[in-house]
């Protein structure tokens, strides 16, 4: 028979100030003198695990601390279900409690308990996403009227710019093979006049490459149109995208009420948590359901009550989306070097394992390096942010292997050091990778951000069409009325706050050299000392004050603002939390967690769907109208009237629009290529007060057939002073200056876009109208210039 040893509890007061003792098994030999039956009369019988009723793993390891109780705490999570086995009370009332070891419950029935548990939680995740794209399926055809409508005004509905991503779908499904279209996208010169580019690289065209390649291989041409398709794919990432919402919350709470609220909140909050309702083929449409899965997948991947195959299974999820979020959207290494930022953070104040770090910067290295070489070897991923961080983060690693040991002082200047290095040595190598890999961008970038932030002026017109642009305000007050109005916001900031605050304590336990405890019990109350937690504080802060400083960030923002709320009313261990802080001792502080974190969401959800569940029945019975004759009328124009080698010129919203009729163009609506707002500027002289002659030659030289002049930008009243068109031409051209508050002009031309209309030379010379109506001019540049006076 295996030899047992024998273990007694030593409570020790000095090492805790509160005068708590601090229970702890000791390991000894020689146990003392023994009773009749063989065992130690200092010992509990029912304290000594017996090796046929309780696994090895179970067992704790020699030096661990059994805190604040008697009795030890088995706390097992799968995917979020915590299940607590702890007792309470005096010894005396555990020996009478706990059951013989033949009446306790064995493994199945635990095991069995579980996976009801975690099937109804997926049921339910999967439920709310597919009523959520069913619900946006329906609330389309209700605002569109989408199955009634041509084809030129379901185009439109796609609001302008995100058209043209629709053409290039068609373009895959029309052509003879999905080899040659793919092959023509590679080398395109019918979508820009004059270049020669690679589309799917330049404009991010994966998505509509792989959706047109499903259409195909699904046969499902004789189902259901190639529009309908398209949508339902964006539609059925929106239902991946509230999944994963869910499990977020569900993984951080264990309870899949959280995630119901989540799921919630989120609906509810629509208008700042998403644009799939204006602009279906936008890249964060496609986009944001992979970081979605990325997060929940990386929330689960950071706890610590995990088991090896959901560690696994979390670690591939991550791998795939995080290259896939890589491939969709050309945005995405800056999301992700955000993410990287705030795990670094984590990993200097040594709140998550250094083994699953060291797994992360493998999952961000490979994706990049695989998302490099399927971008054809794109120069901007290996001068990117996050590719520096990484390097640098690693190197400092390497140099400072003793960074986590030491005193409170040592090691608090040991961190200083640490992010010294790491930033230092990430700027300077991403300043070598530019000058290297000739990046010219982020030389826009940096005076982009000095004009945001006061610390410069320009009349440079690309910088400040940039900066008027909503998604580069600051957010207005209206935000945070929606969000306070849905009782988001102010639960938010309780949950935020008592968060925050225990993870500062944690911050200092492991600066003071406590050790990360594996085990937490529910009545520690420590909500702050659970990595996924921690993660979503650090998240939700660094997103939050980016979207308080860009409008546009809101949508990484909110979505989690929900996530992190839902989680926090349901959790157990945030309302324990706060019992610990208050010291509760006229009621049971466990039985009073456990019974608000069932009541408040209870009561939030009644009131939610009381006032909310109307709106939205509202919102798909209501037929709303689309109507836009005029851009109608011009696109059927364009179509039957104009040759399909012709090149247009006007804004970047309409020429979005019109390469969806399958035209070249002289730009295209991307604010990621400055390359393209160049050329923009040169088509919107026509609302400055330039000459004839020098917009024909701006014009001819992108080679320009038809241009488009707008009325509704020609006569422009924004109410922002300086923010129009035709001011910021005005402005760049120096015809127009800004002193004290006046505003002074010169120019001995009047403004093209009104001289134009007059029709008399020289404007006739160079420029003959060929089409009208209110909202829209079109004149043909003429390829001969005829001289009338």
């Amino acid at each position: 028979m295996a030899e047992l040893r024998c273990r007694k509890l030593v409570g020790e007061k000095d090492d805790h100030p509160n005068g708590e003792v601090d229970t702890q098994y000791t390991e000894n030999a020689d146990c003392g003198p023994e009773d009749e039956s063989g065992s130690d009369p200092t010992v509990s019988p029912d304290l000594v695990p017996d090796r046929d009723t309780v696994p090895e793993s179970d067992v704790q390891p020699e030096s661990d601390t059994v805190p604040e109780s008697d009795t030890v705490l088995e706390s097992d999570t799968v995917l979020g279900d915590k299940v607590d086995t702890s007792t309470h009370g005096s010894e005396e009332e555990n020996d009478k409690d706990t059951p013989p070891p033949s009446k306790r419950p064995t493994s199945r029935s635990i095991v069995l308990q579980r996976l009801v548990k975690v099937f109804f939680g997926c049921l339910a995740a999967i439920t709310c996403g597919m009523m959520y794209a069913v619900y946006l399926s329906t609330y389309h055809e209700r605002k569109y009227w989408f199955s009634t409508r041509q084809d030129v005004e379901r185009e439109m509905s796609f609001q302008g710019g995100s058209a043209m991503y629709y053409y290039y779908y068609k373009y895959m499904l029309s052509a003879p093979s999905f080899e040659r279209g793919l092959g023509e996208l590679l080398q395109d010169n019918r979508t820009v006049s004059g270049q020669t580019i690679n589309a799917v690289e330049q404009l991010s065209l994966y998505p509509e490459i792989i959706t047109s390649l499903l259409y195909r291989l699904t046969r499902s041409q004789d189902v259901i149109e190639p529009v309908y398709f398209y949508i339902g794919v964006v539609f059925g990432l929106q239902a991946v995208y509230v999944t994963a919402l869910f499990v977020s919350s569900w993984v951080m709470s264990g309870t899949w009420v959280a995630g119901m609220l989540a799921v919630a909140w989120y609906i509810i909050n629509r208008p700042d948590t998403t644009k799939v309702d204006y602009a279906i083929p936008l890249r964060e449409n496609w986009a944001l359901p992979y970081f979605s899965c990325q997060v929940a997948a990386l929330t689960g991947f950071l706890s610590n009550n995990i088991s090896t195959t959901a560690e696994m299974f979390c670690y591939l999820l991550m791998s795939v989306t995080t290259f896939t979020f890589l491939a969709v959207w050309e945005q995405s290494h800056y999301v992700l070097f955000v993410q990287a930022l705030v795990l670094f953070l984590l990993d200097c104040f040594d709140l998550v394992q250094p083994r699953k770090m060291t797994d992360i910067h493998k999952v961000y290295l490979t994706s990049l390096l695989a998302a490099y070489l399927l971008q054809s070897q794109k120069n901007d991923l290996l001068a990117c942010p996050l590719l520096s961080l990484l390097i640098a983060s690693l190197l400092a690693r390497y140099f400072q292997r003793n960074m986590k040991m030491g005193p409170l002082v040592a090691r608090v200047m040991k961190i200083l050091l640490h992010l010294y290095l790491v930033f230092t040595t990430g700027i300077t190598f991403n300043y070598v990778a530019k000058k290297l890999f000739h990046v010219s961008e982020s030389d826009f970038t940096l005076k982009f951000l000095q004009v945001k932030f006061g610390l410069n002026t320009t009349t440079d017109f690309v910088t400040n069409l940039l900066l008027c642009q909503d998604a580069f305000l600051a957010p207005t007050q209206e935000l945070f009325l929606r969000l306070t109005q849905a009782s988001v916001l102010p639960f938010y900031l309780l949950v935020l706050l008592v968060c925050l605050l225990s993870t500062l304590q944690t911050i200092y336990r492991r600066l003071s050299g406590e050790p990360m405890r594996m085990n937490l019990r529910l009545e520690d109350g420590r909500i702050g000392e659970q990595p996924e937690v921690i993660y979503h504080v650090f998240h939700t802060l660094v997103f939050g004050a980016l979207a308080m400083v860009f409008e546009g960030l809101k949508y990484l923002w909110t979505p989690y603002v929900c996530v992190f709320t839902a989680f926090g009313v349901c959790s157990p261990e945030l309302w324990m939390t706060v019992f610990k802080w208050l010291r509760l001792r006229s009621v049971h502080p466990v039985v009073l967690a456990l019974i608000l974190s069932t009541a408040v969401p209870t009561i939030i959800g009644f009131s939610l769907w009381r006032e909310y569940f109307p709106r939205v029945l509202s919102e798909l019975s209501e037929l709303q109208e689309f109507y836009d004759p005029d851009t109608v009328e011009l696109m059927n124009w364009i179509r039957s009237h104009v040759s399909t080698v012709a090149v247009f010129a006007g804004s970047p919203q309409l020429l979005g629009m019109v390469k969806c009729s399958g035209l070249t163009v002289t730009s295209l609506p991307l604010y990621t290529d400055i390359s393209f707002f160049k050329r923009s500027e040169s088509t919107y002289q026509v609302y400055g007060m330039r000459s004839a002659e020098d917009v024909y030659k701006l014009l001819t030289a992108q080679k320009s057939s038809y241009v488009i002049i707008e009325e509704s930008l020609c006569n422009e009243s924004g109410p922002v002073k300086g923010c129009r068109i035709k001011d910021l031409m005005d402005y760049s051209n120096g015809h127009v200056v800004y002193d004290k508050g006046e505003m002074y002009a010169f120019s001995k031309h009047g403004r093209f876009c009104h001289e134009i209309k007059m029709n008399y030379s020289p404007y006739t010379n160079y420029f003959t109208r060929v089409f009208w109506n209110r909202s829209y001019h079109v004149y043909k540049v003429n390829s001969v210039i005829s001289f009338q006076y």
